[in-house]
């Protein structure tokens, strides 16, 4: 999904990130009811209470999207994942304050290492770009309360539907349909809708054909996602989403000719390094 994102924002020069967000989760949201309307899938009747329940988890859900897609129109796939183990120490911290849940020392001294990286990964960044940093580290902050405010959410939603439960399938139909009326929100406010109307990107099949696989990659993220924090904490959520930096990184560098210094590709070594740690130190 990030790098496919980065192909559409940066190889084909979108620069409609929110957008590109909106066609994405309309993407899924027709999956799954296309789904539903065949019997493949069984869907949650939706009211308006379970609505006004979802609807602030769902402002971050937009929030983290958006964010992201901005620091990844920035900045290198390589620095974002790196800067992602942010993520893991907002979220540790966050979990001891709401539910009172302690790490052990090695996590702490791991999320050490991974702050150390994320500024030296930053100092040592070639192409480094202000804007993108401070879209990332939002977005850190916004995927970190997201996973623990979603976690709080399922059990008040599941309370609110007359049958007392709520599958993965509707969580992500209803997280990802209530997010198309804030999208279009914000496409109006930053003015995208005048850029992608006169964008002739827009006009090529094989930016629809990336763009509408990310659409489903999309999908399969926001159920197993939610499946992932319906059966685990946010910390092991946000653990094991630690472990896909190595090979992302690697892609990134890759596919778009990254340029690199000899101090900014070890400071990527030790940031992987010190998320891998990380998950060592939670399985522990």
């Amino acid at each position: 999904m990030i790098l496919l994102n980065k192909i559409v924002l940066s190889s084909f020069g979108f620069n409609a990130g929110i957008t590109l967000m909106l066609y994405q989760n309309l993407v899924s949201v027709t999956v799954i009811i296309a789904l539903g309307c065949l019997g493949a899938v069984s869907i949650e009747k939706f009211s308006w209470k379970l609505i006004r329940i979802w609807v602030p988890v769902n402002l971050i859900f937009v929030g983290m999207l958006v964010t992201g897609m901005y620091s990844l129109e920035n900045m290198n796939v390589a620095m974002v994942t790196i800067l992602k183990n942010v993520t893991n120490i907002i979220t540790a911290v966050g979990e001891y304050y709401v539910f009172r849940k302690r790490q052990n020392r090695k996590v702490w001294i791991a999320m050490l290492l991974m702050i150390i990286s994320a500024m030296s990964g930053g100092i040592t960044d070639l192409s480094f770009d202000a804007v993108g940093y401070t879209w990332q580290i939002v977005n850190c902050f916004l995927t970190a309360g997201y996973s623990l405010m979603m976690r709080q959410v399922m059990d008040r939603a599941r309370q609110s539907t007359n049958s007392g439960s709520l599958n993965e399938v509707s969580m992500s139909l209803l997280n990802n349909a209530l997010s198309l009326p804030f999208a279009i929100l914000l496409i109006f406010l930053f003015k995208e809708w005048d850029y992608v109307y006169h964008s002739q990107v827009i006009k090529m099949p094989m930016f629809w054909v990336v763009a509408t696989v990310s659409g489903l990659l999309g999908l399969s993220i926001s159920f197993t996602s939610i499946w992932f924090l319906n059966q685990s904490s946010p910390t092991t959520y946000s653990l094991v989403g630690s472990l896909n930096k190595i090979p992302i990184s690697i892609a990134g560098i890759v596919l778009f000719n990254v340029p690199l210094s000899v101090p900014n590709f070890f400071t990527i070594l030790f940031g992987l390094f010190a998320g891998v740690l990380f998950a060592k130190a939670k399985m522990s």
